[in-house]
């Protein structure tokens, strides 16, 4: 951070706004545009899979008895996982007046808001009747159908729409200043109105910056807590359930060392070609890849310190019930290459390459890395509930679940939905905080 600060005080802050808002202005390379249709074509299969899934039912997907949960609750996981990192990064060290954030924020708090998108599509879609989602309100019902409580579903959508409310307007609030300087420098009468009107009437004076830094504090404030709180309550659908593999009190730890494990590696996988393409490497340095890098190799090892911890007390505990699950379900049953795809090459030897300087601030290292690393999280999520579930208390209930043509679609359909979203973020928003950087930049040290 310190050789990005040293090489920007030689450039006015006139010039280093108009480098980041330039791309707003630029039209789309080819690529670009290919990648635009490509997304859209992936979304247009998402849209089609949910469609049928509304026409036919879940009967649609390849859940069975006993797998009733299997590649919807797993993607749910999964996504809600990965924007775990993106608050992380944007209020975790705001608070701790990290400046290293400064350059990657923007990209961070995105990536959270459109993997939360991802994840919220899932659990509704699992309802069976979605259209009656609102039952999860707690609403004023004249016929006196509340929500049940004791069901995890009402409290997962508490937690994932606090959460993606908190999350959107923390990411909001920090773009005021970039909108209002995107209305002053863009050309276009519509689209300088548009700018304007997404800036909140923003001048740059100082009752404004006063307000501004009260509110993102506190926001960020708010949105630190959540980062434990959400991930715990999901965990918690899990460890209050009986199936083996499941009951056991280490998953609301496990679950949220997880997500900043995927989360991190999913910033990265997003950085890495964000800066190529973009020519920001000056502004997304090898330091911040350095420092992303170690942040992923201390999750990681969390998450590896998280599976012992599960084993053991699986032997520990004498249940014959688990010491099954853990020691020859998973290992040696029908999702044994799942199993040790992510146990070995996934979660526990990919990350071990970051122990390597070389390897933590090489863009052509990380990116394999990080790719293999939210592949062994998803195999975790799937082991975790189809692996578990496929192996109940009697063999007689036993049965395997292997996923339709509607599941395949759905999830690669949610890949893409992500990338169409992320695409939009990268045309119509300022991709670093401009004003946070000029502050950092001649910030007293």
């Amino acid at each position: 951070m310190i050789e990005l600060l040293e090489r920007q005080k030689e450039r006015p802050y006139a010039a280093l706004t108009d480098e980041v808002i330039a791309p707003l202005a630029e039209p789309w390379s080819p690529l670009g545009h290919a990648l635009f249709v490509a997304t859209a074509a992936g979304t247009g299969i998402l849209a089609a899979a949910i469609f049928w899934t509304f026409f036919h039912g879940i009967g649609a997907w390849g859940n069975n008895q006993p797998v009733a949960w299997a590649f919807g609750i797993t993607n749910f996981v999964f996504w809600i996982g990965i924007g775990h990192a993106g608050t992380f990064i944007s209020a975790f060290l705001v608070l701790l007046n990290q400046s290293w954030r400064t350059s990657i924020n923007r990209l961070a708090e995105a990536m959270t808001i459109f993997a939360v998108t991802q994840a919220g599509l899932f659990p509704l879609l699992h309802l069976g009747r979605p259209w009656f989602f609102y039952w999860l309100f707690p609403y004023p019902a004249t016929m006196r159908v509340w929500p049940n409580w004791k069901s995890a579903l009402p409290w997962d959508f508490a937690a994932v729409s606090t959460y993606l409310t908190v999350s959107v307007l923390f990411w909001y609030v920090g773009m005021l200043p970039d909108l209002a300087a995107a209305r002053a420098r863009l050309q276009g009468g519509l689209r300088r109105r548009i700018y304007g009107v997404l800036a909140l009437g923003w001048k740059g004076s100082g009752s404004d910056w006063r307000l501004y830094k009260v509110a993102y504090v506190l926001l960020a404030g708010l949105a630190t807590p959540l980062v434990i709180s959400v991930h715990s309550v999901v965990s918690l659908d899990f460890a209050t359930g009986v199936v083996p593999g499941w009951h056991s009190t280490i998953f609301p730890p496990y679950f949220v060392a997880g997500a900043l494990f995927s989360g991190f590696a999913m910033v990265l996988t997003l950085v890495i070609p964000v800066r190529k393409v973009f020519g920001i490497e000056h502004l997304i340095t090898a330091e911040h890849l350095d420092k992303l890098s170690k942040m992923l190799l201390l999750t990681g090892w969390c998450v590896i310190y998280s599976y012992v911890i599960e084993f053991f007390l699986a032997w520990k505990s004498g249940e014959p019930f688990d010491r099954y699950t853990h020691f020859v379900a998973w290992p040696l049953g029908p999702y044994w290459p799942v199993f040790w795809f992510m146990m070995i090459a996934g979660n526990v030897v990919a990350p071990q390459f970051l122990w390597s300087r070389r390897v933590r601030r090489s863009p052509v290292a990380l990116l394999p890395i990080c790719l293999m690393v939210n592949a062994g999280m998803w195999a975790e999520r799937f082991m975790i509930v189809a692996g578990s579930l496929s192996r109940d208390f009697l063999p007689s209930s036993w049965g395997e679940y292997a996923p339709s043509v509607t599941d395949l679609a759905l999830l690669f359909g949610t890949f893409s939905f992500f990338g169409f979203l992320f695409l939009l973020f990268l045309r119509f928003v300022p991709i670093v905080a401009v004003s946070e950087l000029k502050e950092e930049v001649h910030a007293p040290r």
